[in-house]
């Protein structure tokens, strides 16, 4: 076979999207395909699709079209390959192969056997594979942090989520594993390690019979890289021993994400969260006693099937209770795969949008007077953009995660991926600002 075609990968959707592309990259690097950031000049476009919500398809469905009206050869990955593969195949002529959420891992021998003219679906009906420090692996953020799967899938049955219908159950590495590419990753100059997973404290729970988020925090904390940061922790897996192995290891961050989705035990149980409503205020109390200095932002979700005007008080009332340092608010979007999509009670869109803004309002001055609280602090900042025309760099302290959350604009020296102590100046809802000291 002559010249091997050259290759881009749009990217779309989550983080844990995003190493499925950057495994693709990898495998590709490896069997020799040249890879180019321009679509325009690839043979091939490899897209990495969305299929969570709705907004997630559209996104996805765009830049499909985009491609196939610039003739470009389509290659479709991810959760929308996964999820609508007949309608793809149907609907998009250009498409030559699609790959599933389980299958990635297949790339090179997928784009050999277009090569030959075959169109290819390779969709796994039940997804099992996770990649692991052996799989190649070319990373697409910035030098100094990386995403770190710690598994895949998820075995809960939310009644709004699609996930385990697109990513299947859930499925650990071993310690040993994750550990091990931590190390691979400190090598490569990584500061900061973002541990990810559907429920990262149930992490364990599938290969060793009970969670060992615990034992692996330790683990990692013997790695040589000075930040790692915990994603998606549901309030029930936190706990004395998760609690206790995040205050005694140095380098796992006081930063917590909880995907809590609502506050009223009638809507967590419709979304078949019961377990939740029992716990929430207990838990969060808990953990700002346990981790005084400690960060926690949580995502809700309003306009669930059968939510009223007083459990949307009700959620109201919690966020202004817990106080916490950031908040993500969703819209409810009707999943046909989910008991969710046949409820009755379904809340016009409207009036869904008008609670999510409403509660984004709520939640402004707390997140501002969370930032306030930071002026006059020196604190550590990882620098990773500058501006040479104003001397200005952008970074991010503990209290921030990647793109989720807000960034510090630094004035002074400094140097790009290295963590510098720096003195906050001046804040507002989302950002800090501040001076190299």
């Amino acid at each position: 076979m002559g010249n091997k075609p050259t290759i881009a990968i749009s990217h779309l959707g989550c983080e844990k999207n995003r190493i499925d592309s950057e495994h693709m990259l990898g495998l590709l690097a490896k069997g020799g395909y040249s890879i180019d950031a321009n679509e325009e000049l690839a043979d091939y476009v490899i897209v990495n699709t969305c299929s969570f919500i709705q907004e997630a398809r559209q996104e996805s469905v765009r830049t499909l079209v985009e491609l196939a009206e610039a003739n470009k050869k389509i290659i479709i990955s991810g959760c929308m390959a996964q999820h609508f593969q007949e309608e793809l195949l149907e609907e998009l002529p250009e498409a030559v192969a699609l790959v599933g959420t389980g299958d990635y891992q297949k790339i090179v021998e997928v784009i050999e056997r277009v090569e030959t003219g075959e169109r290819v679906t390779e969709v796994s009906q039940n997804p099992t594979y996770v990649a692991d420090e052996t799989t190649p692996r070319y990373r697409t953020t910035n030098e100094a942090i990386a995403y770190l799967r710690v598994a895949e899938g998820c075995d809960y049955r939310c009644a709004f989520c699609i996930i385990p219908h697109l990513r299947g159950n859930q499925r650990s590495r071993s310690i040993e594993s994750i550990v091990t590419e931590a190390q691979q990753l400190a090598e490569q100059g990584v500061k900061e390690i973002i541990l990810i997973s559907q429920i990262t404290t149930n992490y364990g729970l599938d290969l060793y019979g009970k969670p060992k988020l615990a034992e692996l925090l330790r683990e990692l904390g013997k790695v040589d890289v000075p930040w790692i940061r915990i994603h998606y922790a549901y309030p029930t897996g936190l706990t004395e021993e998760v609690i206790s192995a995040i205050q005694e290891t140095p380098n796992i961050l006081p930063y917590l994400d909880l995907p809590l989705q609502h506050s009223h035990p009638a809507i967590l149980k419709a979304m078949n969260r019961p377990w939740q409503g029992q716990v929430n205020d207990n838990i969060i109390e808990k953990l700002k006693k346990s981790i005084p200095n400690g960060t926690l932002r949580t995502t809700f979700i309003v306009g669930f099937p059968g939510e009223t005007d007083e459990h949307f008080e009700h959620l109201i009332n919690f966020v202004q209770r817990h106080q916490f340092d950031h908040v993500g608010v969703f819209t409810f979007s009707p999943e046909e795969e989910t008991t969710a999509y046949q409820m009755s009670d379904q809340i016009p869109t409207e009036i869904a949008q008008e609670r999510r803004n409403y509660l984004m309002e709520i939640q402004q001055p707390i997140s501002a007077q969370k930032n306030q609280n930071c002026v006059g602090k020196t604190v550590e900042v990882l620098i990773e953009q500058e501006n040479p025309k104003n001397q200005e760099y952008i970074g991010r302290s503990i209290r921030f995660s990647p793109e989720v959350d807000g960034v510090v604009y630094v004035r002074g020296e400094s140097q790009l991926n290295q963590i510098i102590p720096v003195k906050i100046t001046d804040a507002d809802i989302y950002d800090l600002y501040g001076e190299v000291t």
